[in-house]
């Protein structure tokens, strides 16, 4: 049985920080795992960023209720369904990720949480597990899964790595050239082939 992983923003739909920083006009929210290879400090620098203009949750989730899929991302979602189990993986959050999901055709997805005060002030944040992508498909790969990966940033190449094959979809320049073994797709149907023609080389092998 062959699994597809995906990353969600970035490759999906749109960086949901980006959009935010976007619409408050605060150009540091545009910093992304794209740019900061620590999640830990890029979360710490955004938390801080939240208390510092006084925004909350619900400014947020404000943003999000705006924004829709990647143009083709839901057609090549449900494409790929057809033949794959996928699972999407991803360091955003459950508070986040709903109205985007639900666009999407709620396929599965394994994020992270936000803590809230009662007033909507994000506190804090509890992920899921370090590095999850990465156990997730080792995880997979251990209950006899082939598994096939494709993101776009720093923290998408654990699992990446741990794939069985591995790919690279909309990613920036400087970090194709940091991570040269893996293909680069610049739309969904180079995508599309490269996991088909990776699933036929695994089921023949």
């Amino acid at each position: 049985m062959n699994v597809v992983c995906l990353d969600l923003e970035g490759v999906l739909v749109p960086e949901i920080w980006i959009a935010f920083a976007e619409r408050t006009g605060i150009p540091d929210f545009r910093r992304t795992t794209r740019d900061e290879p620590d999640y830990d400090k890029l979360m710490r620098w955004r938390l801080a960023l939240l208390v510092q203009h006084k925004l909350k949750l619900p400014d947020i989730q404000r943003v999000i209720a705006g924004m829709a899929p990647l143009p083709g991302a839901r057609e090549f979602l449900d494409d790929l369904r057809r033949q794959y189990q996928v699972i999407i993986l991803s360091d955003t959050f459950y508070e986040f990720a709903d109205p985007l999901m639900a666009q999407l055709g709620r396929p599965t997805l394994f994020c992270h949480r936000l803590l809230v005060a009662p007033d909507g002030t994000v506190t804090d944040y509890r992920l899921r597990q370090p590095d999850q992508k990465r156990h997730a498909v080792n995880a997979l790969r251990s209950l006899n899964f082939t598994v096939f990966a494709a993101g776009d940033s720093y923290n998408d190449t654990g699992m990446l790595g741990a794939a069985h094959a591995g790919f690279f979809i909309h990613p920036p320049d400087s970090i194709v050239q940091q991570f040269p073994q893996y293909p680069v797709c610049r739309d969904y149907g180079q995508l599309r082939a490269q996991v088909d023609a990776a699933a036929s080389r695994f089921t023949t092998a």
